[in-house]
């Protein structure tokens, strides 16, 4: 097909947007793919509607390979489907009413409504199923940034596995892991598998992929001996040992009026930050309703709140604080573990040696603060992993890099099903709940990641599978005819053709070409009309060379 740019709507700018850090952002606008509606609402124009198409099909083809079945559901849903699991108060999630005054949401994920109708499967029978469907999500996101790196509506490629047991659990995810790479690297994208926190999803497993890029919303954390990639906000990484004073044989109460912080708590004791323990009582929202929590990390770290929340499979909030002085008598910064009756959530690295706690008294607290003999607490790796860690696989120092997820893929395993009662009959004719898998697949992400890898100083450089078209057709003042001729044959071969035939100079069309990024650029020239020849180039490399009009569909 060929498309003259002088019938479409190809809004370029000269200038990105004064608000565009990202590269994808400022090309994106500038290329005239995409505009904003509002905060974190972005119409995609007809060129990123075009290539927002191709990923698309990119995705169902693969997701067909592997035995998918594309379907469609709703975006707003009963709200009585997410109180059902427990996730109506999910700060992401719109809520509004009908004019009935009937509770509504608009969802950011499907899982309600895909167990909802997967209480149909009746028998062992009937699975394995593998369901997905493309659709519109809405996030109550407070802080849209990026274009299209967070924002407020967008489409997903969600997918949903039901099986009988974990083992053929095991068996989707894993068709679902190498669908995921295929689609990336069929998208021209570098994206990494990696260890990945589940959050409020539900499960205990989760895998991303993550895509390294010069703007974004995630850290990529990997070994520098490249045997360990993760989530920053799931890595597993080992910190430096603790510098610990001298160890006593109890708790030793020590005065600290005014001192509320880690790093006064170790300045007027004359101690390092990680022989500190920090404490963070938190309020957890699950569907038997809210308990206080004290999480406790070592001084020197932070709370993963992503971890915290795959840990209890539910959001949190930080307690109040009239809560955090009704549960212990003191205000923040003079909290520990020791002598309350409040559910312990310790990190890890305290499991060995003796720490400074709050005293659970204002101004005062603990020397010598000893998991197991001074309070009994759940150990779990909660604190947040950061650059210079130790590899949990082969002790090599972990560094972090910005990157946007493209993908992530879950084991829900029975957390819905249970919920909504959707079960089946095994072969011995005993009910049991369906084990289930979500996957999803964030198509403007995936654009703008990407924008982000394949991109210079002159515009974007479009992959050949993704870009808008397959070849820009550029018509010099006197060459419009044979730029025609060059399009028809490019077109006979099977190439999607962008002619421009507007009435511009030479130079903005070549600076809109080079900005719109498609691979393949053919300028018709004055010199085209004496020898019927074109000058082909390419964009990613740049190399150049003249065709005759007549061989150009066979040879480009």
């Amino acid at each position: 097909m060929i498309a003259r740019a002088s019938q479409l709507f190809l809004p370029t700018l000269r200038d990105a947007p004064a608000d565009a850090e990202a590269a994808s952002h400022q090309l994106l606008v500038r290329g005239g793919f995409i505009r904003q509606i509002g905060a974190g609402l972005w119409a995609m124009l007809p060129l990123g509607w075009r290539v927002h198409m191709r990923i698309e099909q990119i995705i169902r083809e693969e997701m067909n390979a592997i035995g998918a079945q594309e379907m469609r559901a709703p975006t707003l849903t009963p709200a009585e489907l997410w109180e059902t699991t427990g996730r109506i108060d999910v700060p992401i999630l719109f809520h509004l009413n009908d004019s009935g005054g009937r509770p509504f949401v608009l969802s950011w994920t499907h899982e309600e409504s895909m167990t909802f109708l997967a209480r149909e499967i009746q028998s062992y029978k009937q699975l394995p199923q593998v369901w997905y469907h493309f659709s519109t999500k809405d996030r109550d996101e407070p802080r849209p940034r990026g274009g299209l790196l967070r924002l407020r509506e967008f489409i997903m490629k969600d997918a949903y596995t039901f099986d009988a047991d974990e083992a053929a659990l095991d068996v989707a995810f894993r068709a679902h892991a190498g669908a995921y790479a295929r689609i990336f690297e069929r998208c021209g994208l570098e994206a990494y598998l990696v260890e990945a926190e589940s959050g409020t999803m539900g499960g205990k497993e989760s895998l991303g992929f993550l895509a390294p890029t010069g703007s974004g919303e995630n850290e990529l954390m990997r070994c520098e001996n490249g045997d360990y990639f993760a989530d920053v906000e799931a890595a597993r990484g080992t910190p430096d040992p603790p510098d610990l004073p001298p160890p006593l044989d109890a708790p030793e109460v020590v005065d600290t009026p005014g001192v509320t912080t880690i790093e006064e708590v170790a300045e007027l004791l004359g101690i390092a930050e990680s022989a500190t323990s920090k404490a963070l009582p938190v309020v957890i929202r699950d569907k038997d309703g809210d308990r206080l929590v004290l999480a406790l990390v070592r001084g020197d770290d932070k709370l993963s709140p992503e971890k915290l929340e795959t840990l209890f499979e539910a959001a949190f909030r930080p307690a109040t604080d009239e809560e955090i002085r009704a549960a212990f008598g003191a205000g923040g910064g003079s909290l520990g573990p020791v002598g309350i009756d409040v559910e312990v959530i310790a990190d890890e690295a305290l499991r060995e040696g003796q720490f400074v706690a709050g005293a659970n008294e204002d101004g005062k607290h603990l020397r010598g603060v000893q998991a197991g003999r001074d309070y009994e607490p759940a150990f779990a790796d909660i604190r947040q992993a950061k650059d210079g860690d130790a590899c949990p696989e082969c002790g090599g120092t972990l560094h972090v890099e910005t990157a946007i997820e493209v993908g992530h893929i879950f084991k829900l395993e029975t957390f819905h099903s249970e919920a909504f009662g959707a079960t089946f009959l095994d072969e011995d004719g005993r009910e049991k709940p369906l084990v289930m898998g979500s996957y999803g697949i964030g198509l403007a992400r995936t654009m703008a990641a990407i924008v982000e890898q394949s991109h210079d100083e002159h515009g974007i450089v479009w992959p050949q599978t993704v870009a808008p078209y397959d070849a820009h057709v550029v018509a010099l003042p006197g060459a419009e005819e044979i730029a025609l001729q060059a399009a028809e044959a490019l077109s006979a071969a099977g190439l999607d053709v962008l002619l421009d035939d507007r009435d511009q100079r030479a130079g903005e069309k070549f600076a809109d070409a080079d900005l719109i990024g498609c691979p393949i650029r053919i300028t018709a020239g004055r010199k085209s009309l004496e020898d019927g020849k074109v000058d082909v180039r390419n964009r990613a490399s740049g190399a150049e060379n003249r065709q005759d009009v007549a061989e150009l569909g066979e040879e480009v």
